[in-house]
């Protein structure tokens, strides 16, 4: 977590020590900015120090941000940029992330169905969520996003939802999706619980837990 500080001084080279000494680090390690600039008074008579404010260390979204910038570069994603709704995150502490290929190919960080998204989303979680000894906790939820496959992903969902209901309706017959992760096959039962005539369940265990779609008199 960031610490933070003002501090009133006659000048920012002042301020910087004196923000240094309090947090007992190194000034190089500061960020500052003037929140009011001092005023020269008149032969020394009614001047007025400035008011400087002073940041030191990560908060959850430097960390995140870094750690998928460094992914980024060690797949050779050069151009590939990742970026979060500071209003979302100042407001609410969550990270939506997303990440924009910018002429890269950042499909490989997507995955068959977005598994790989799903692990450097949980990756990224981690990250942002690491504590330093001396660091008081402060649980960000991160979301992270690939040019927005997420929304693709689940219109692809709904669909398919769609059809597999109707095959049932149709054929009579119960039908067994592929595995899906929790967030998809809530999806496939948010979606079937509008259609008349059908219902769901979910059968297996872990990753390996699929959707069944089936005749369900009670809802005709």
């Amino acid at each position: 977590m960031k610490k933070k500080i003002t501090v009133s001084a006659k000048s920012m080279e002042e301020a910087t020590l004196i923000a240094a000494e309090q947090l007992s680090v190194s000034a190089e390690l500061l960020s500052g900015v003037v929140v009011t600039e001092p005023k020269k008074g008149f032969l020394g008579i009614g001047g007025s120090l400035g008011e400087y404010s002073f940041e030191y260390g990560k908060d959850n979204a430097d960390k995140a941000m870094e750690f998928i910038a460094n992914v980024l570069k060690n797949m050779g994603l050069e151009n590939a940029k990742a970026s979060y709704n500071t209003e979302l995150y100042n407001t609410t502490n969550e990270l939506a992330v997303v990440i924009e290929g910018n002429g890269d190919d950042v499909g490989v960080l997507i995955g068959h169905h977005g598994e790989t998204l799903d692990s450097l989303q949980y990756l990224s979680s981690l990250a942002a969520n690491r504590r330093e000894n001396d660091e008081e906790k402060s649980y960000s939820k991160l979301t992270l996003d690939i040019e927005g496959y997420r929304a693709k992903r689940e219109a692809t969902l709904k669909a398919l939802a769609v059809k597999k209901a109707e095959q049932v309706l149709k054929y009579k017959k119960s039908v067994i999706l592929e595995p899906m992760n929790p967030y998809e096959r809530k999806i496939i039962h948010s979606t079937i619980q509008e259609i008349e005539g059908v219902s769901t369940n979910s059968i297996g265990s872990e990753n390996n837990r699929k959707v069944v779609v089936f005749l369900d008199a009670t809802k005709n």
